[in-house]
This record gives C-alpha cells, sequence and structure tokens, in this order.
C-alpha cells in the first residue's frame, strides 16, 4: 500500500515484523526482560525497528525476515503444543496401567539434562498455542507438505475435554450415581491459572458437553465474573459449605491460586482434578480423582 504511493521500503519507510511473546501473571518475565525477535523487509529496516524497540525492552534478536520472525512464533508455539500433546497421550496411556503421570513427570524433571517437564491438563487454552499450530499445519498444507505430527499432537489436546468428562462420568458412576441430573461445579474457567483471560478455555467444552449429558452445570471462578455459552450467560457463582455439599463432583479446571483446595475438599464428596492441584492434600485420597 505503501509503494503504491511512490515511495520505497527500506529507504522512504521501514516495515519489520515481531511476534509477541508474552506469559500473563509470570512474575519473572515481562516485557522489559522478554528478548524481542525482529524481522525486517530489509536490513535498514531491522536496524530502524530494533532502535526504537531497544528503548524498552533488554535485547532484541535479529532474524533475516518477517517471514522468519513469524516463523519463530509458529515454532515456540507448536513445540508446546506437541510436547502438551505427548504428555497428554502419555497421561491417557498412564491411567490404563495404573501409573500416576504426576508422580512420573517430577521424577523424570529431577534429571538436569535432555529433559523439559510438560504437564497434562483438560485441553489447551489462550489466543495463541491452541491455535498457531493449526495455521502452521493449514499454511504447510497450501505449500504441499502434510504435517502429520503437528496435527496429530492437535487432535490429542483437542480429546483432553472429552475424556475429562470422561473422568467424571466414571467417577459419579463408581459412587452409584448418573451423570444425568447430578450437580458438576467446575473450578475456573480461565484457561490459565491466575488469570482472568477466557480465550480457548477447555473448559467451555467441558461444560458445553456436561450440559449435552443433562448434567446440572455451575462454575465458580475469583477472576472471572460471568461466561457466555452459546446464546446464555452464566454467573461465577461463590464458594460455600452449602453449595459444595449440594455438588455431586467438583472438577479443577483452573487451578487458581486463590482456591482453598483442603476447605474444598472437607466440603465436597468428590473432585476431579485436572490440574494435580491437590498433591499435597493425601488425607482426602478417597474424594480424588486425577484425569
Amino acid at each position: 500500500l505503501f509503494e503504491e504511493t511512490g515511495l520505497t521500503v527500506g529507504k522512504d519507510f521501514f516495515l519489520a515484523f515481531s511476534p509477541e511473546r508474552v506469559d500473563p501473571s509470570n512474575p519473572v518475565y515481562h516485557t522489559r526482560n522478554i528478548p524481542k525477535v525482529i524481522g525486517g523487509i530489509t536490513p535498514q529496516c531491522t536496524q530502524v525497528a530494533k532502535m526504537l524497540y531497544s528503548t524498552v525492552v533488554e535485547q532484541v534478536v535479529e532474524v533475516s525476515s518477517p517471514k522468519t520472525a513469524e516463523m519463530v512464533k509458529l515454532l515456540e508455539n507448536t513445540f508446546r503444543s506437541v510436547n502438551i500433546g505427548l504428555v497428554n497421550e502419555l497421561c491417557l496411556m498412564s491411567s490404563k496401567i495404573g501409573v500416576d503421570i504426576w508422580e512420573v513427570i517430577d521424577a523424570a524433571a529431577t534429571k538436569p539434562f535432555g529433559f523439559m517437564p510438560f504437564y497434562p491438563g483438560p485441553g489447551l487454552g489462550g489466543h495463541c498455542i491452541p491455535i498457531d499450530p493449526f495455521y502452521l499445519s493449514w499454511k504447510a498444507r497450501m505449500n504441499g507438505f502434510d504435517p502429520r505430527f503437528i496435527e496429530l499432537a492437535g487432535k490429542i489436546n483437542c480429546h483432553m475435554p472429552e475424556h475429562v468428562v470422561s473422568k467424571v462420568q466414571d467417577a459419579l458412576n463408581q459412587r452409584g450415581k448418573a451423570l444425568k441430573g447430578a450437580h458438576v461445579l467446575i473450578l475456573g474457567v480461565a484457561y490459565k491459572k491466575d488469570v482472568n483471560d477466557v480465550r480457548e478455555s477447555p473448559a467451555f467444552e467441558i461444560i458445553t458437553t456436561l450440559r449435552k449429558k443433562s448434567a446440572r452445570v455451575q462454575f465458580s471462578d475469583p477472576l472471572v465474573e460471568k461466561i457466555t455459552i452459546g446464546k446464555k450467560e452464566m454467573p461465577s457463582v461463590a464458594l460455600s459449605d452449602e453449595l459444595l455439599q449440594q455438588t455431586d463432583v467438583a472438577v479443577v479446571v483452573t487451578d487458581h491460586s486463590t482456591f482453598d483446595y483442603e476447605y474444598i475438599l472437607k466440603n465436597v464428596s468428590l473432585l476431579v482434578d485436572t490440574r494435580n492441584a491437590t498433591r499435597n492434600l493425601s488425607k482426602f485420597q478417597n474424594k480424588i480423582i486425577k484425569i
């Protein structure tokens, strides 16, 4: 558009791309100390963009082009998606053979080289990790490449909300209760702990599926006032002795730090924990089902 007016890139105007890098609620890494990747149309564009960003960030990482800079972002998020897909599959496998995947991961994480811990969960959320790998996959297919590995990880991650619902249904069955008509309390609907962002949160699919199976669903989230599923608005409910005691099963979807899990377990009869939030509460072991 600029060139159509007679301007020349790298001379009259300078264009570069710098992908977003952010980890909401991270107490250590923030805008200033997260290295900023920059790729310009020309070397001059990269240098001008570097000078601009250097006024607000500590480190600028130069790459050869905007396309490379975009691919950096896609690699970072696909790396997370694929590794989460791997550990989610191991979680599903471990439940079949009677192994605690959380204990396995904690032990493996003591290896000082060649291993990075990733953790299973109810599904991916946020505006990057659930979406970027599928964008990359689509772009690859446009260029004649079949990205089977990336798409398999995506399928496994997309299956996790369904797995959570199955766990809830099985847990109720073991107590002689049906999911139909059961009172299910979802604990946390944000896509990650200690944030109020619900974009692409797996809680939405979990709630929708539970409702389709005729469960009575409520949610409690100290950071999210309300959500909309379909055309219906759902308000967050405050935790109380009465609410918890009337709940057939509570489900930890988002492990906010402000949840008092001991208080919850003292009052609720059954809890499905998708985040290992109750790891230090073994005295309530008979009430806890892990995914």
